[in-house]
């Protein structure tokens, strides 16, 4: 893929939170309320090939978005943090981006076993 027509290396959405090598924004396709996704600034197609100062500013966007959410919206009480590395695993779109997925009570019927259900029949145990 040429860089120029990678949706994440231009994203036309609001940035929600920034620093040197990630950001963070609204997902298009959310899961739940404030579904977001953090990106790392640099065009690459997999979590596996982050540099450990790129995982760095990744985390520190999840903790602050983390905390902002729940400040926001005392109904959220566990977040699911995902991501899908390669085809197999369900990756579309092959810049590396993670899901912060926030949950609240009753959001689905038994949560028991949470990513789990990214196999079905194998969430509950």
């Amino acid at each position: 893929m040429i860089m120029s027509e990678c949706v994440f290396c231009n994203p036309t959405r609001k940035l929600i939170e920034e620093n040197e090598l990630a950001f963070a924004i609204e997902d298009n396709f959310p899961v739940t309320k404030d579904h977001h996704l953090v990106i790392p600034k640099r065009h690459i197609d997999d979590y596996f090939n982050l540099e450990q100062s790129e995982i760095n500013s990744i985390n520190k966007i999840l903790f602050s978005l983390k905390d902002k959410l729940q400040n926001k919206d005392k109904k959220i009480t566990g977040f699911n943090i995902g991501i899908n590395s390669g085809e197999s695993a369900g990756q579309t779109i092959f810049h590396c981006h993670i899901h912060l997925i926030p949950r609240r009570v009753g959001d689905v019927k038994n949560p028991r076993g949470g990513v789990r259900g990214v196999i079905p029949g194998k969430q509950t145990y």
